[in-house]
């Protein structure tokens, strides 16, 4: 009965007149911000077009960077190589998790007798997080190559994608450190008080909490990994980059390099905005 009655009450309810009065002022605040932020914007664009038009060598960029003609010329090879750098980027991309989660797990391996492989573990993020990837494309791509061993890849984008794994390892996998780190050390006390093993106690109870954690700067490494697929063009494979270099060097026009920048901006704007959702949700989780 009490329970009738409470569901008769909750549907007779009614909100007050402050309470309406109240999400009337917040709705037409909410109106007031946006038109604001709407307009503002406008007006910086507005200037900064009109910054950029009314500069003496506006005319001579335009010819230059901004050719329709040399732009749909451009087109059809520059994506043909980004398809090679978003295939360099899907093949990395695994290897580096993999390669960064494990690294991860030697540091926290504490055994006296796992000692050389956790300094092996340390001496490879110093390394590898010290020397600019761009080198480490040359290293791999000239020096591999040249040492002449059995079974070496020979293959320009293989060797790309080596050497980019090699460098982004490194930083995936003291982020991967962090995160297992930031689990609380009572998870691993109640999980080995339970039975588990060492072992099963990092692969049951803290890698995947350590994961979820560090999902959004993970996804802000491979922001960054798609950006230095072109890095690649150096050593030689055909991709966006390269590509653009070759219009350019028979046309002496720009514009070849502006497509490939596009390209790679409507491929990492989407995957910038996934990230601040996921770190916004991770956040609000925390919040709760």
């Amino acid at each position: 009965m009490r329970n009738d009655e409470s569901l008769r009450l909750s549907d007779d309810w009614t909100k007050s007149d402050r309470q309406l009065e109240r999400e009337r002022l917040r709705r037409r605040s909410s109106l007031r911000s946006g038109s604001v932020a709407t307009v503002s914007t406008i007006i910086v664009i507005v200037l900064l077009f009109w910054l950029f038009t009314a500069s003496p060598g506006w005319p001579r960029v335009r010819e230059t960077f901004f050719d329709p003609e040399q732009f749909a010329k451009a087109l059809p090879d520059v994506l043909s190589g980004f398809l090679l750098n978003i295939k360099i980027f899907l093949i990395a991309e695994p290897l580096i998790l993999l390669v960064g989660l494990l690294v991860a797990l030697a540091r926290n391996l504490t055994a006296p007798v796992f000692f050389p492989l956790r300094a092996l573990a340390v001496v490879y993020t110093d390394v590898f997080r010290g020397v600019p990837t761009i080198l480490i494309i040359y290293l791999v791509g000239f020096g591999l190559p040249a040492l002449g061993l059995q079974g070496t890849p020979t293959d320009l984008a293989t060797l790309g994608i080596i050497a980019l794994t090699l460098s982004y390892g490194a930083y995936v996998a003291e982020v991967f450190r962090a995160g297992i780190e930031s689990v609380h050390p009572s998870q691993r006390a109640a999980a080995r008080s339970l039975g588990l093993s060492h072992g099963q106690t990092m692969r049951h109870v803290v890698v995947p909490q350590a994961v979820r954690r560090v999902v959004p700067p993970l996804l802000n490494d491979f922001v960054s990994l798609q950006k230095d697929t072109a890095l690649v063009a150096t050593i030689g494979p055909l991709e966006a980059l390269r590509q653009a270099q070759i219009h350019v060097a028979g046309n002496f026009n720009y514009t070849p390099y502006l497509v490939a920048a596009l390209l790679f901006i409507l491929l990492t704007i989407p995957m910038a905005r996934f990230t601040d959702y996921l770190a916004a949700r991770s956040q609000r989780r925390r919040s709760q």
